[in-house]
C-alpha cells in the first residue's frame, strides 16, 4: 500500500492517517481530510465515534437463521414475523441487504453467504453458509429462492452451483434480471435498477 503519510505531521496524525487510508473506499486525500476533521471536531464527537465503533466488536454478531448482521440472537428483518415465508433472497454480504431494502419492493426472508466461490482464492463452497441455507429449505415452507448474487464472475458461479443444488428440491430458483451490468455490486446499484432487476427476477 502506498504511504500517505506526511513527514510535516505529528506522529499520532500520520498514525490515523494510515488507518483511515486502509478503509474500503478512502483514498490518501480523504484520508488526510478525515484526520484533519477528527482532530478539529468537538472531544464528545470524537469519544462518541470511537464507542460506536467499539461497540460494533464487541456487540455485533451474525443472526442465527439468515447471517445478516445482530445486535441480538435475531435479525430485525429475521424477527419480522409478517414478511413472506415462502422466499428467501441470497446475497453474498449483509450490505447487499440494506441496498435490497431501500428499494422496498421484496418482502420476503434473506440468506447472507459471506461471500462468493472463487477458486482463484481458494474459497469454495465449504467456505460459504451454503449448507446453512440448504438447511433453511428442510421444512418444506420455501417454494423460491432468489439468487441475488453480484453479476460478477464469481457471484455467477455461485448462483450456477446454488441452481444445482436446489432445483431438484422442487423449490423454484430465479435469479435477478439483467438490469444490473455484468461486473457491478448490489451495493452500488442505483435504486431504480435494482427495483427493475427484482421485479423483473427469472426462472434460472
Amino acid at each position: 500500500m502506498k504511504d500517505i503519510s506526511l513527514p510535516s505531521t505529528a506522529g499520532a496524525v500520520n498514525k490515523l492517517i494510515d488507518s483511515l487510508g486502509k478503509l474500503p473506499g478512502i483514498g490518501p486525500k480523504s484520508a488526510q481530510r478525515l484526520a484533519f476533521y477528527l482532530m478539529r471536531a468537538p472531544e464528545e464527537q470524537v469519544l462518541a465515534l470511537s464507542d460506536t465503533i467499539r461497540s460494533i466488536k464487541n456487540q455485533i454478531s451474525q443472526c442465527r437463521i439468515c447471517f445478516n448482521v445482530a445486535d441480538s440472537e435475531l435479525c430485525p428483518i429475521c424477527q419480522n414475523t409478517k414478511r413472506e415465508t415462502n422466499k428467501i433472497c441470497v446475497v453474498e454480504q449483509p450490505q447487499d441487504i440494506l441496498a435490497l431494502e431501500h428499494v422496498g419492493v421484496y418482502r420476503g426472508y434473506y440468506h447472507v453467504l459471506h461471500g462468493a466461490i472463487s477458486p482463484t482464492e481458494g474459497i469454495t463452497s465449504q467456505n460459504i453458509r451454503i449448507s446453512e441455507l440448504m438447511s433453511r429449505l428442510d421444512n418444506g415452507q420455501v417454494d423460491e429462492i432468489i439468487l441475488a448474487t453480484n453479476p460478477t464472475t464469481e457471484g455467477e458461479a455461485t448462483a450456477m452451483y446454488l441452481s444445482r443444488l436446489i432445483t431438484p428440491l422442487g423449490i423454484k430458483v430465479t435469479r435477478l434480471a439483467r438490469g444490473l451490468p455484468f461486473g457491478t455490486e448490489l451495493e452500488y446499484a442505483d435504486d431504480v435498477t435494482l427495483s427493475r432487476a427484482m421485479e423483473g427476477r427469472q426462472n434460472f
